[in-house]
């Protein structure tokens, strides 16, 4: 199994280092951290630690994913990862999520039903989450208790999913359409503690109520096209 992983990054140049450190599965070929427009030195830092550096101009969370597939397309592993470069997701257990890929197409790392630190999830992501994964096992029947980053996934499903989002409805739309295709799902309970900073999205007023119209959106887009698809055949 050869497995890349890909680290969205937006000035994270404090827990970088931290978060390279802790990539230590023997499966993992190359760790690329895509910038994504950082002014605090974070490719500088990457590049220190020994990730290959992408850059993306373009904000938002799945752009920076996007750019990352990209690159890897060229020469494609058997398995991607990605995790965020905030530190609040424990590299160290990736081999578990790996692990259990043996069976799987997707395996998510579920932060509800693992060991959060007090006050790393915030009442406004948790409630986020067990809106939309609720939303997801009414419509598509598969049953998923998060929408956290830390993930691995063939690429042979990613090839089958075509990605398309750019910002904050990333997760959902791979979890979403996973279910649609088809493909073998499962999650891991994952260890989940207060990031390094402040974060961009849950951390603020805006940036939470921006991400949960995404995920609905994402959600009612997905429920229509594939109705709209099971029509057609």
């Amino acid at each position: 199994m050869i497995v890349d992983v890909i680290i969205p990054a937006l000035n994270e140049a404090g827990s970088l280092p931290l978060v390279l450190g802790d990539i230590t599965d023997v499966r993992v070929r190359r760790v690329v951290v895509v910038d994504n427009g950082s002014t605090d030195g974070s490719s500088r830092v990457a590049a220190e630690n020994g990730a290959t550096v992408v850059h993306e101009s373009r904000r938002g969370y799945g752009s920076a994913c996007l750019a990352g597939l990209n690159f890897l397309s060229s020469d494609p592993p058997d398995v991607v990862a990605f995790l965020d470069a905030d530190y609040s997701d424990v590299p160290q257990e990736m081999g578990t999520l790996l692990d259990a890929l043996r069976d799987y197409d997707l395996v998510i790392g579920s932060r509800t039903t693992g060991a959060a630190e007090s006050g790393a999830l915030l009442p406004q992501a948790r409630f986020g989450n067990w809106l939309a994964t609720r939303l997801i096992r009414g419509r598509w029947g598969v049953h998923f208790t998060d929408l956290g980053p830390f993930r691995v996934v063939r690429w042979s499903a990613l090839e089958r999913l075509h990605m398309q989002d750019r910002d904050f409805g990333w997760t959902v739309e791979m979890q979403v359409r996973a279910a649609s295709a088809g493909l073998r799902c499962t999650e891991i309970p994952v260890s989940y503690r207060k990031r390094v900073g402040v974060s961009k999205i849950t951390g603020t007023v805006a940036g939470s109520w921006a991400a949960g119209k995404k995920i609905l959106y994402v959600i009612a887009r997905e429920a229509l096209l594939s109705g709209w698809k099971r029509e057609q055949l």
